[in-house]
């Protein structure tokens, strides 16, 4: 979310200066936002930890098929993949164009056989039998073009506040455990796509990733892809680290941070190579803002965010397996609309061929009313608490025209990663009927542009333990779906 000058809905309580989760601060920004952690757009009062918990999304952890509810490390039932069924995945997998899929190793490359490989399931049974939803898709060679995937994403939500937050894995920052039954709920209920966020640098030893957490975030991942739906996996704010916002130099580039961006991208994309084309691996969140001056918001750095997204590219493609050719998705600067849709902005190289790249955003605008809790004295940007004047609508329409300008001529289908308004606390609380309207105004201006709409939620909108839809979000997708 963004860090622009204001509460930044990745900040912690008192400190939380929500930096305009969109980039509209008096900065003038159109969107995205820079840097903390995410913000709790649909929840309520700030954790003391550092995310910002809901206050109505909480909801007990339970276990799912494959794996304990209870422990980051999922237990297999045996993890023996055999003629295409795990006995600790969730589905069978089924017949792919290049041949019979045999489920276990989410996909087999090559679209052949893969039953010996239930040993992924050892450690993450539920991983080992997901192929149902992204394996028997053709194997790792199959054509993947970006612009006709955006159909197939539909609509989407975050599993926000969650396996990204930086204080205890998974439940640090208020969430229960993901399970099953929740993921499951979200695909009955018509969502097509989940971003999973995730902070790897904060639970990594000496730059090697935990064995347990990466397990874990596979088991979600072939949850979601089992059930259907396409899998987003990031790195996510994880400290900063990416945009060197606590380092020296602050806000730039440094072949430090390339190195470990580069290994950790090495790291995921091995561990995920074997999983089908349900899954887009995204480089990073909000963090690709390094300035000029050193300063949080000073003026835009963009060559280093080129080079960053290269990185991604070229790194993940050398991983082999899927990673070859499937859909990656990369940074916008600060993920706002104004800072990316520049000519300095550039497109990587992939090594893949062109179509298979897709481009993240973030809309917060106006941050006031979408995620700004408390007035300060002498504020001159108060809080609102209702939305929808004809110059309000034009604003989001305008810059909806902008977005859809520049991913047409920079032939980059667009990912919107992250949108969402808060509730409000006492006395400022926001009006259900301008949430409504901004939402859903948001949702179709994305998917009347070929735009993949995605909520930033955290329980307030949908719940944590069925999937089940607020009466406000029941609108907002009733609309667009």
């Amino acid at each position: 979310m963004g860090l622009f000058k204001v509460l930044s809905l990745h900040f912690v309580a008192s400190a939380f200066l929500l930096t305009g989760l969109a980039c509209s601060s008096s900065d003038g920004g159109s969107g995205g936002g820079g840097g903390g952690r995410p913000p709790n757009v649909s929840g309520g009062t700030a954790a003391g930890g550092g995310g910002r918990s809901n206050t109505g999304g909480s909801g007990t952890g339970g276990s799912g098929t494959g794996g304990s509810g209870t422990s980051g490390t999922a237990s297999s039932n045996g993890g023996a993949v055999s003629g295409g069924t795990s006995s600790g995945g969730t589905s069978s997998g089924g017949t792919s164009s290049g041949g019979t899929s045999s489920g276990g190793v989410i996909g087999n490359p090559g679209g052949g056989s893969a039953g010996a490989s239930g040993g992924l399931t050892g450690s993450a049974g539920a991983a080992g039998g997901a192929s149902g939803g992204n394996g028997a898709s053709g194997g790792s060679n199959e054509a993947v073009d970006a612009r006709a995937l955006v159909k197939a994403l539909g609509v989407g939500t975050n599993i926000g506040n969650t396996l990204e937050n930086t204080a205890t894995w998974e439940t640090g920052w208020g969430q229960p455990l993901i399970t099953q039954a929740f993921v499951n709920g979200l695909a009955s209920r018509g969502l097509k796509t989940v971003r999973v966020p995730v902070a790897w640098d904060t639970y990594a030893n000496n730059g090697v990733i935990d064995a347990a957490k990466m397990d874990r975030v596979k088991q979600v991942v072939s949850w979601i892809t089992g059930a259907g739906m396409y899998a987003i996996v990031n790195i996510h704010w994880d400290g900063g680290w990416i945009n060197n916002e606590k380092g020296s130099p602050a806000f730039a580039l440094t072949n430090e941070i390339k190195t470990k961006f580069a290994s950790y991208w090495k790291q995921i994309g091995t561990a995920f190579s074997a999983v089908g084309h349900k899954l887009i691996l995204e480089g990073m969140n909000e963090e690709g803002s390094w300035t000029t001056d050193g300063q949080k918001y000073g003026t835009p750095n963009i060559p280093p965010l080129n080079e960053m997204n290269q990185l991604f590219v070229t790194t993940v493609r050398a991983q082999g397996g899927y990673n070859a050719t499937r859909a990656l998705l990369i940074a916008g600067f600060n993920t706002d609309i104004d800072k990316t849709c520049v000519s300095a902005f550039t497109v990587p190289t992939d090594p893949a061929g062109t179509g298979k790249l897709f481009l993240s955003i973030h809309f917060y605008t106006p941050w006031t009313f979408t995620i700004k809790e408390t007035n300060d004295a002498n504020d001159t940007q108060p809080l609102s608490t209702t939305w929808g004047s004809a110059a309000e609508k034009k604003t989001l329409e305008d810059l909806f025209t902008k977005l859809g300008s520049c991913s047409t001529d920079k032939k980059l289908p667009v990912i919107l990663g992250e949108f969402g308004v808060t509730r409000g606390t006492a006395p400022n609380v926001r009006e259900a009927a301008s949430r409504v309207a901004w939402m859903t105004a948001v949702a179709k201006a994305s998917t009347t542009r070929g735009i993949v709409p995605v909520l930033w939620d955290t329980g307030s909108e949908i719940s944590r333990v069925d999937g089940a839809f607020s009466t406000e979000f029941q609108q907002v997708f009733d609309a667009v779906k």
